[in-house]
């Protein structure tokens, strides 16, 4: 290497601000350029609405996959107007869509993140070859376009507005993703858990590129519906007819743990689903409520089981694996302060959120068990006699 290839100076320092930023390493900002980052930018420009409709307590967002091959998402909510309020007022559609970091900061840490890194619109902006916005506020109907996240002309008034709402219309730039063609089972998927794990919410998915027409699907309900949805490619019948649920909070862990679950009999192939979730965003290695759903599941079972003598005393307490074998559930928290272990976000830590879970979970279950005695039979004994068979 020659002394001038060493040599670092001021000059050589390449200065790279907003937008270019986003563009010049668009996988920092979305997570890749592949499948995966086309998603996620679905995934930022509806992270506004809904966390819009969670906070009034009701409201619904639709994605659409146009014919043309862009990605409409529009919400009911009031119109997010194009310039702020004041200086103490959240920043305005156009300050979110050019500066990052200018995205809307939800008041409660428990709110869902559907944004990877919380740069906000902007991402999406910067990253689409075109983009149009369009406001319906006060009976007023306002659009602005923009080309690779550089406004085309002011916002202007385009006609009176029915209803309000915000919508945002991008085109993924070919020039940034491996490909530009959403993947509608993907994003169903995503947003059929988003709407089961937060009651109030209304999503849909709406795919307008098949030749034979529109194809929509709606997604709102709660965690049993999600446990009955998961159930559908289950193997084995219920065991039992009711889903068990239930949701509590506990400050010594600051926040919930909501969960749902129902045992089918799926023979020797165990068939266990359980889905696991920490502010609405799926972690897939599982972690620390994973953890506590299943020592908590484990210590309800075995102390009915020894309670009702369905255990001998020379009988080993079931493990975790066998109680959980045939379980299909849904494991979520919302958390104040989200520890995850790692840096893709699907391994949840903290010592609390175990030890939490593991409490709720065992009181709970052991409370159902009580309380439904033919129900509760009948789980125990297929999980007794399954560990006399092992």
């Amino acid at each position: 290497m020659s002394d001038a290839a060493r040599t670092y100076e001021a000059g050589r320092i390449q200065v790279i601000e907003g937008l270019e930023a986003i563009r010049k390493r668009p996988g920092m900002y979305v997570g890749s350029t592949g499948p995966r980052g086309l998603h996620q930018m679905v995934c930022e420009a509806l992270s506004p609405g809904v966390h819009g409709a969670l906070a009034r307590g009701a409201g619904s967002v639709d994605v659409t996959l146009t014919s043309d091959g862009g990605v409409r998402v529009a919400d009911d909510g009031p119109g997010v107007p194009f310039a702020s309020a004041g200086d103490a007022s959240p920043p305005g559609l156009e300050a979110q869509l050019t500066r990052v970091y200018a995205g809307w900061e939800p008041g409660s840490g428990r709110v869902l993140r559907l944004a990877l890194f919380g740069v906000g619109l902007s991402t999406v902006n910067a990253l689409s070859s075109r983009l149009v916005a369009e406001v319906r506020r006060d009976g007023v109907r306002e659009v602005q376009e923009y080309a690779r996240g550089v406004a085309l002309a002011p916002p202007s008034p385009a006609g009176p507005a029915a209803g309000s709402g915000t919508t945002l219309t991008f085109w993924p730039d070919a020039d940034m993703f491996e490909t530009t063609d959403c993947s509608y089972e993907a994003l169903a998927e995503s947003l059929r858990a988003l709407a089961l794990l937060n009651r109030g919410l209304r999503l849909s998915l709406t795919d307008e590129r098949p030749p034979g027409g529109a194809a929509t699907e709606r997604f709102e309900g709660g965690i049993r519906d999600f446990v009955a949805f998961l159930e559908t490619t289950a193997e084995g019948a219920p065991v039992h007819p009711d889903i068990l649920a239930f949701e509590v909070e506990d400050p010594r862990m600051a926040g919930t743990v909501e969960a749902a679950l129902r045992w089918r009999d799926a023979g020797d192939s165990g068939g266990t689903v359980v889905r696991s979730f920490a502010n609405s965003g799926p972690t897939h290695e599982g972690g620390a409520h994973v953890e506590g759903f299943r020592a908590g599941l484990a210590a309800a079972l075995t102390a009915y089981a020894r309670e009702r003598r369905l255990l001998t005393a020379a009988d080993p307490d079931p493990d975790a694996d066998r109680v959980c074998a045939g379980v299909t559930a849904v494991v979520s928290v919302k958390l104040d302060r989200v520890e995850y272990s790692g840096a893709t976000r699907t391994l949840l830590g903290g010592a609390e959120v175990r030890s939490c879970v593991e409490e709720a979970v065992r009181a709970h279950v052991g409370t159902w068990l009580e309380r439904h005695p033919q129900q509760a039979s009948a789980v125990v004994r297929r999980i007794v006699g399954a560990e006399g068979r092992g």
